[in-house]
């Protein structure tokens, strides 16, 4: 399926009284606060999310798992649907691809076909925390860190493996996350398995283009419950800064515990030059993978405060991260889900772009967390959606995504397509 640009023109058409009133209400406010609204508007416009090639099918949990017909089956359909995103937002003209899951078969047929829909590929990612069909030795116990050399020596060619077919896809980055840890007290050696860990990353790194990084994911538990490898962004960036120059910390908003300070982790990241890209969702308790900004909204801006602050300008915050989602979609259908999660980071971006620098700097300065506090609500509690929609809007992308998609009854076209029946690939 594919949705024409008459399509969106129509649909823009009927939103343009609506949205042109609200649009113009909040430009004048912003202007009256000496806000360049173009210069916005274009920041807006030209950040994009990546979506995750396993984010596009329905998701599931140990206890069960409910198809909702129409899934990719294939690495040529997750793309299509990617380009389905793409074509409403214009703001996820990338797809990140986990291999095995999605290898691709032939890198020219991939590249033509993601070409046409105006998609690239951001990071690829690796996966040894899962024994393949014929695979020769187990990750049972571990993979990069495993007391076995075999073990690690095919794991480390698998994560060689992948950098090779990013590179024919034009990726520039590989994300490695580790399930390596253990279960009981005892059952592993912390100290032998983080260096079996960091040599296995260095020969990795090693087989790095020239022009790429690694990103290095952390998560203090799950699927082993007593120790894991990479435990917490302080063990990546203990690992990243032995590795060099090419190795970063990827941020999974997800793979923290409860009330951590991730804004803060990310500062810090930031200043050290280290801070490589994110995987964006929302959760409650734990890793629960749930719509980026559904639960703590609030958290997501001040994250975009710290990376506004953090950065040198646009070209630094968009060029320098890899910008990803990683979430789950057990009972939405994941291409509405995916459309609200890109919104939600766009809509934080656009709210920490609002905060008064010079203000927040002067009430830090005089020690007055009352002025600094209202600088960030008064960004905060702006409702910036007029923006988002009048930068879609001169993008080509549809006033109203989710809106579209739903009168346009996307996920009935791609059922008729492809059937009530499919599984997407790697679920």
């Amino acid at each position: 399926m594919r949705i024409t640009k008459e399509q969106i023109l129509d649909h823009n058409q009927k939103q343009s009284k609506e949205h042109n009133e609200s649009f113009s209400f909040l430009a004048d406010q912003l202007t009256s606060q000496n806000i360049d609204v173009e210069v916005l508007v274009n920041q807006i416009a030209s950040f994009e999310v990546s979506i995750p090639s396993w984010a596009l099918g329905a998701g599931g949990t140990r206890f069960g798992r409910f198809p909702i017909g129409g899934e990719p089956g294939n690495l040529e359909e997750k793309i299509e649907d990617v380009g389905l995103i793409h074509a409403l937002n214009r703001s996820s003209g990338a797809i990140s691809l986990h291999i095995p899951w999605d290898t691709p078969g032939d890198a020219a047929a991939i590249n033509k076909l993601a070409e046409d829909l105006n998609i690239t590929f951001d990071a690829v990612n690796s996966n040894t925390f899962q024994d393949q069909p014929n695979q020769e030795y187990s990750y049972k116990f571990g993979s990069l860190s495993h007391t076995d050399a075999k073990v690690r020596k095919q794991a480390i060619d698998h994560n060689i493996e992948v950098i090779k077919y990013g590179e024919a896809l034009g990726s520039k980055a590989l994300t490695v996350w580790l399930a390596d840890g253990s279960v009981f007290p005892g059952q592993q050696n912390f100290r032998k398995a983080l260096e079996r860990t960091y040599q296995s990353l260095e020969e990795i790194c090693n087989a790095l283009p020239d022009d790429w990084k690694v990103l290095i994911e952390y998560k203090p538990y799950e699927p082993n419950f007593y120790s894991m490898v990479i435990p917490d962004w302080g063990t990546s960036l203990l690992l990243a800064n032995k590795l060099g120059v090419k190795a970063k910390t990827l941020v999974d908003l997800g793979h923290h515990l409860p009330n951590t300070n991730i804004e803060q982790i990310v500062s810090i990241l930031l200043m050290e030059g280290k801070l490589g890209g994110f995987h964006f969702n929302d959760s409650k308790y734990g890793d629960d993978d749930l719509t980026t900004g559904s639960i703590k909204p609030y958290q997501l801006f001040l994250i975009f405060n710290e990376l506004v602050e953090g950065t040198s300008g646009k070209d630094d915050l968009e060029q320098n991260i890899s910008w990803m989602i990683d979430a789950s979609h057990n009972v939405k259908d994941p291409l509405e889900d995916l459309l609200q999660s890109v919104e939600a980071i766009k809509k934080s971006y656009a709210q920490a772009l609002l905060i008064d620098r010079q203000k927040l700097s002067e009430a830090r300065q005089s020690n007055d967390p009352v002025g600094a506090q209202e600088c960030l609500q008064e960004a905060f509690q702006t409702d910036i959606r007029p923006l988002l929609r009048e930068a879609r809007i001169r993008s080509g992308a549809a006033a109203n995504p989710i809106g579209l998609f739903r009168d346009l009854n996307v996920r009935s076209e791609l059922i008729n397509e492809r059937g009530s029946d499919t599984i997407a690939t790697g679920l």
